[in-house]
């Protein structure tokens, strides 16, 4: 398909959509971008799918293969681990080759990979190939977010990350209706056959689909232009020992090392918590996760379109990322007493709460890195973020096993999960009181 390039608009044009209403520009430019988000979408539930799997299989796989609790922590551990080196290296990568070849290469690599946990004979072959899912699903979130910063204007971002972001929940709500009807009939060997395969129909699909708004023939010129209306960022390319000299990126990638490992716990251990704790059969989990999930989903989208919102109505973009941040923290503390709650259901609601407001607060931190850095360095501080985050999963990984196995107790998983979100906000407003973008001196670029 031969796609026209489109110039982008000049500083007038630019000046005009900033006196104009936004909201009624946004109705009249066009909406491919929004298709571009929805394959995002389907991009992090297959992501998710593949990585949730061993979640809900965790008790058949124990028992058919023997594993321990500190067996099945390893097989996470190993999956952070290669998660936080694949973070090292993919977003700078991704800022490299470009988001649509990036994260074609991811999609095939991490499918192939969720395919070889089917052919796995033995504790080590299940071990390597978990480790290498877990550094292909690495790119996920560096080039979703890369794509969103290239097809979105600052005030749409934050919304556009809720929406993809979502598809992290359609996985985990897909998984277990999907995966224990495979398990049952057909293998658990099965579900790892099928949910891999899936990935190459994604791939053909972003293939056919994404390219840069300035190259596609599908973006008009006035959705170009509504796209490009924020100031013109600089096109600095600087490595990661100077991204870490400034106070933004260590609040971007502490908060992830704080938070990210609570959506671990909730992805890799729910299943077994419910199985445990309330004597839910494999075919019997299903449901209260749809529901754990689905308010998730809604968490996800409110957060995106709370501070969205805010900032149309003229808030700042401080203000309005860290008071959605704020009610998100707040919102998950009542998690702590998931482990006491007799009621199936009320433990359900609960972790449900806490789950939306995760999602909630995780999309507009990882908005914050397009808020703060340029665009051609956004997938690279994401990056550093995320391997941040996975090597805080490869810590909860090693706690919650540890407790598992020691006291048959998730109550210290569980308080950890409920304070860490006031933790994280405290550090961002105390490392950036004031949220804008960095000034990079003209020695660093």
């Amino acid at each position: 398909m031969n796609l026209p390039s489109i110039s982008r608009p000049g500083p007038e044009s630019q000046s005009k959509l900033k006196t104009s209403d936004g909201a009624q520009l946004a109705q009249h430019v066009g909406r491919f971008r929004w298709v571009i988000c929805t394959v995002l979408l389907l991009g992090l539930t297959k992501n998710y799918m593949d990585r949730q799997v061993i979640g809900v299989l965790k008790t058949t796989l124990q028992h058919d293969l023997g594993w321990s609790e500190i067996d099945y922590g390893n097989l996470v551990f190993a999956f952070q681990a290669a998660y936080a080196l694949g973070m090292m290296l993919v977003g700078r990568f991704i800022d490299r080759v470009g988001t649509r070849l990036g994260y074609a290469l991811a999609m095939a690599f991490w499918s192939l990979a969720s395919i070889a946990h089917g052919m796995a004979s033995s504790f080590t072959s299940f071990l390597a190939a978990r480790f290498v899912l877990g550094f292909g699903e690495s790119a996920v979130f560096p080039a979703s977010l890369k794509a969103v910063a290239e097809w979105f204007p600052k005030k749409e971002r934050a919304l556009a990350t809720g929406i993809f972001n979502a598809g992290s929940n359609l996985g985990a709500i897909a998984t277990p209706l999907i995966v224990p009807w495979i398990a049952v009939h057909w293998g658990w060997r099965a579900a790892f056959f099928l949910l891999g395969s899936v990935g190459f129909v994604w791939l053909a699909l972003w293939l056919w689909v994404y390219r840069r708004p300035q190259q596609h023939s599908s973006c008009s010129p006035a959705e170009l232009e509504y796209i490009c209306s924020d100031p013109v960022a600089p096109q600095t390319k600087i490595g990661w020992f100077k991204l870490l000299a400034h106070r933004q990126t260590w609040a971007f990638v502490l908060a992830k090392f704080i938070t990210d490992p609570v959506w671990w716990f909730y992805l890799f251990w729910i299943p077994d918590f419910l199985q445990r704790e309330h004597g839910l059969a494999l075919l019997q989990i299903g449901m209260p996760i749809v529901v754990i999930y689905l308010m998730a989903d809604a968490g996800s989208v409110a957060g995106g379109w709370l501070s969205s919102s805010l900032i149309r109505h003229g808030r700042t973009v401080n203000a309005s990322r860290k008071f959605a941040m704020l009610i998100c923290a707040i919102s998950v503390v009542p998690v702590v007493f998931a482990p006491k709650l007799a009621s199936l259901w009320g433990a359900v609601l609960v972790i449900g709460l806490a789950a939306a407001a995760h999602q909630g607060f995780s999309c507009n931190l990882l908005t914050l890195s397009s808020d703060m850095f340029p665009g051609t360095v956004v997938a690279s501080v994401v990056g550093i973020g995320g391997m941040a985050g996975a090597i805080g999963g490869m810590l909860i990984a090693k706690i919650v096993s540890f407790f598992l196995q020691r006291t048959h107790s998730y109550a210290v998983p569980f308080f950890l999960a409920g304070s860490a979100y006031l933790i994280a906000l405290a550090i961002i407003h105390g490392l950036v009181p004031k949220l804008k973008p960095v000034e990079f001196r003209v020695a660093e670029i």
